[in-house]
């Protein structure tokens, strides 16, 4: 096989797949009919969640709070398109990206959970069909958990607002410089996750921290990482719509 990535359409189930290299990446599309419920996708013990731009859309929370550090600083604002592509990044990469002042990153991101923590992760926007898909996923027995790197108290906050987080076994909150892929690798130290769960997000940094620690990775469409983003990490699945991430209960 080519290791030239190239679409081809599969008889066996309404979708499109995308070889690239020995992978085979399931695009469940809904404007191609989605996925057979027939496909079997590969067992797995959990599914590890992203949060933001995964289960919910974090973008005015977090853009009103970054403003909110950039301007106590003498900063401009910018607007809140502008800051979509730092939804998913480490806080304090951001603020480095934005300002070019890394001494000041930390309080950069003291002074953004200031507002964050009072009003800011009340913003969040979850997305529509989220919360039927985590329930049917329940259903089916699917273990579920959730890895973020937004602090953990913050994740709890916005999971308890939107009534779902008693769908997921634990939560994996974030520190500054601790990266996605330190966290999973002390989840599989301490034995919750293996190296057969599945990590589903939206940006290349979930796929990248999955990778390096032996697990799948998934992507959604939905969020704020491209579908070239995504495609250049190699995820095992990409989902564009909520509804499709039931396949995951069609394992083989």
């Amino acid at each position: 096989m080519s290791s030239c990535p190239c679409w081809a359409y599969t008889t066996h189930w309404s979708g499109w797949s995308l070889h690239t290299g020995n992978r085979l990446i399931f695009l469940a599309t809904a404007q191609f009919g989605g996925v057979s419920p027939s496909l079997m996708f590969k067992n797995h013990d959990l599914i590890l969640f992203d949060l933001d731009g995964t289960i919910s859309d974090p973008l005015k929370g977090i853009g009103r709070s970054i403003n909110y550090a950039l301007t106590h600083f003498g900063y401009e604002p910018l607007k809140l398109s502008e800051l979509a592509k730092y939804v998913g990044p480490p806080l304090d990469e951001t603020f480095k990206k934005i300002t070019g002042n890394e001494a000041e990153s930390q309080n950069f991101v003291a002074k953004y959970r200031e507002r964050y923590g009072d009003i800011g992760y009340s913003e969040n926007i979850l997305y529509p069909g989220i919360a039927e898909v985590l329930l049917d996923l329940h259903k089916a027995n699917i273990p579920m958990a959730l890895c973020t790197l937004k602090r953990q108290d913050f994740a709890e906050q916005i999971l308890e607002m939107f009534g779902i987080i008693h769908y997921f076994q634990f939560i994996s909150g974030g520190e500054i410089g601790v990266s996605k892929s330190q966290q999973i690798e002390f989840l599989l130290l301490h034995g919750q996750v293996s190296k057969t769960t599945v990590m589903i997000g939206d940006r290349a940094v979930d796929m990248i921290a999955a990778h390096k620690n032996g697990l799948d990775a998934g992507g959604v469409l939905w969020g704020y990482g491209s579908q070239t983003e995504l495609l250049q990490e190699s995820p095992l699945y990409l989902f564009s719509a909520p509804s499709e991430l039931i396949q995951l209960a069609h394992q083989g």
